[in-house]
């Protein structure tokens, strides 16, 4: 099972070890994109502050995130695990997992981002702030400058087993699966079930526990009418939709009424 998850907007700060190295990165059919989003970051936040503040849609408050971007090739780096915070990954709670739990999620997690692509829990990376949202003076929109090697890395990563795509729309669209891969993908929503619409912290938190309750359960689905078993046995109340042709991914409808 391969887990495509977004990253969160705040992050926690750069730790003190050793700065990144990108060779080390997973994936390393990225590296050459990730290194031409990193140089046009970089030099960006080290210069005009206030364009480079534009261009990353912050604001004022948030004007040191500009500084920590021109220095993110000399920041320390530390898991990408302990780097993204916020809602999603609280409830996921990767600190807490037990041993054969924190494997799986080494093995079958995977992190999009705006400046690396794609990362695992386990890839060391300095904190930074670029969204997939972003339009770089250079490059254009994030989103569409990653479809490229997006496409050219992700089908080997997702292997022949299920992929469950808990992406918000920003993230999806730097890689939608295609073909047979589509076929044996499952993308879910959160729905609050009183009102049938999406609310964020539902959405994220939720999202967050999904994928707790997967890894630590040890459940091992291989396609996605095996994943709503597996849902519903987790205690999940799951509406499932079969695509309605070949090459099309299924949808998911996680209903919740309350966060825990």
């Amino acid at each position: 099972m391969l887990v495509l998850l977004p990253p969160s907007e705040g992050k926690a700060p750069s730790g003190d070890g050793a700065p990144l190295d990108t060779g080390a990165l997973s994936l390393p059919g990225l590296a050459g994109a990730r290194a031409t989003v990193l140089a046009e970051l970089v030099e960006l936040c080290a210069g005009d502050e206030d364009k480079a503040r534009d261009v990353l849609g912050l604001s004022e408050g948030l004007r040191g995130e500009v500084a920590k971007n021109a220095g993110l090739r000399t920041a320390g780096a530390r898991p990408a695990g302990e780097v993204y915070t916020g809602v999603l990954y609280d409830a996921l709670g990767l600190a807490s997992l037990d041993a054969a739990a924190a494997e799986r999620a080494r093995r079958e997690l995977l992190v999009f981002s705006g400046l690396w692509g794609a990362v695992r829990v386990d890839d060391r990376i300095p904190s930074y702030r670029c969204s997939m949202g972003v339009k770089l003076p250079g490059l254009g929109a994030l989103g569409a400058f990653w479809r490229t090697p997006m496409a050219e890395v992700l089908p080997e990563a997702a292997g022949d087993g299920l992929v469950l795509d808990l992406r918000s729309a920003a993230y999806a669209a730097a890689w939608r699966p295609k073909g047979e891969v589509a076929g044996r993908t499952a993308s879910v929503r959160v729905l609050h079930a009183p009102t049938r619409k999406v609310v964020s912290h539902f959405n994220k938190a939720t999202k967050g526990r999904i994928v707790r309750s997967l890894l630590t359960a040890g459940a091992a689905p291989g396609t996605p009418a095996e994943l709503v078993e597996a849902l519903r046995e987790l205690g999940y109340a799951v509406e499932a939709e079969a695509p309605g042709r070949a090459g099309k991914a299924w949808s998911l409808d996680v209903l919740v009424d309350e966060v825990h």
